[in-house]
């Protein structure tokens, strides 16, 4: 089976996609596209004996036995690519922490792909719900202080990623209100936008030194494994959506998808990364960004079961996210 869809690949070219919804039922569909991958993977020599496709992510991803995995970009998602190759470039060898290794980049039919080793261990998403309450406080003690030694590592070339800091920021202040208008968060949260936005400008440094931003520590992306029954950070991956800007930004995803206001969480995070208790600026700035976030969605992402019951508004919300 694998080999004949393999040698069929040689008639096929991945097509062109203008629009993400195009792209994503073309995904979904490995039976459109498996047959390049292996053919990509075999023109480097490697083993096509038993690929995996991943069906979540952003990507064309199949994993090419135990050891490796290809990721195949689209055109129209060439930034991930370029995100990707110079994070892993810039990151490798700085980190105790494993990730991903560069095996070999190209091209196919204008779509950019990398042949990246594969990491051992068990996806944080099929952990995280399970882990006892001490073990949660010591995964985002360590998740604090991998994201401090993601950004002490100089920024390299990845200083000129796009887009930049200044820019990002100021986009997604724009766009804010009506982007949180259409995600439907309620009326008493968009009430103290406006006031967020202007403390935002004044909170949020604009031109300070930037940082690696990896922008999303959540459990889909790393890996745990087990020690004499203690689970411990393993593994990071997934670099497709790179900023250099303001140290705080990677805060918010262990924030809202992990620590669920719950103090002993908060605390392990931000001791982790540096910071001592929260103070009523750093919480103000932390909820600014959080609605700033690229893949800003409230409703969708803070674990706090009712919390648009237990909050009556934003500064509500800041100290219900960030307690302690």
């Amino acid at each position: 089976m694998t080999s004949s869809i393999a040698s069929s690949a040689i008639s096929m070219t991945l097509p062109h996609f203008t629009d993400a919804e195009s792209f994503r039922a073309f995904r979904s569909a490995p039976a459109q596209w498996l047959g390049i991958a292996l053919d990509i993977a075999r023109s480097h020599g490697l083993d096509i004996g038993a690929p995996h496709v991943f069906a979540t992510g952003t990507n064309l991803v199949v994993g090419l036995g135990e050891t490796l995995i290809l990721k195949i970009f689209p055109p129209l998602l060439a930034a991930q690519f370029v995100s990707e190759r110079g994070a892993l470039a810039q990151l490798a060898g700085r980190l105790d922490l494993p990730i991903p290794e560069i095996v070999a980049e190209g091209m196919r039919d204008g779509w950019p792909y990398l042949i990246i080793t594969r990491l051992a261990g068990t996806l944080g998403s099929e952990v995280w719900p399970q882990l006892p309450e001490d073990l949660k406080e010591r995964v985002l003690r360590q998740i604090g202080e991998t994201i401090a030694a993601v950004q002490r590592t100089p920024l390299g070339p990845l200083a000129s990623i796009e887009p930049r800091w200044d820019d990002f920021l100021r986009r997604q202040m724009q766009g804010c209100r009506a982007r949180h208008t259409r995600l439907g968060l309620a009326p008493k949260f968009l009430a103290g936008l406006d006031d967020l936005l202007r403390d935002a400008e004044e909170l949020i440094p604009m031109d300070a030194p930037p940082v690696i931003l990896i922008g999303e520590y959540i459990p889909e992306n790393f890996l745990l494994a087990c020690d004499d029954g203690q689970w411990s950070l393993k593994g990071l991956f997934d670099f497709g959506d790179v900023l250099a800007g303001w140290r705080d930004y990677d805060l918010l995803g262990p924030s809202a998808f992990m620590a669920a206001g719950r103090p002993g969480r908060v605390k392990s995070l931000l001791e982790g990364f540096g910071y001592a208790k929260p103070d009523f600026a750093l919480k103000r700035r932390l909820m600014a960004l959080m609605l700033l976030h690229r893949a800003s969605d409230l409703n969708s992402h803070i674990c706090i079961e009712g919390w648009q019951e237990k909050a009556g508004n934003l500064v509500e919300l800041q100290e219900l996210i960030w307690s302690g």
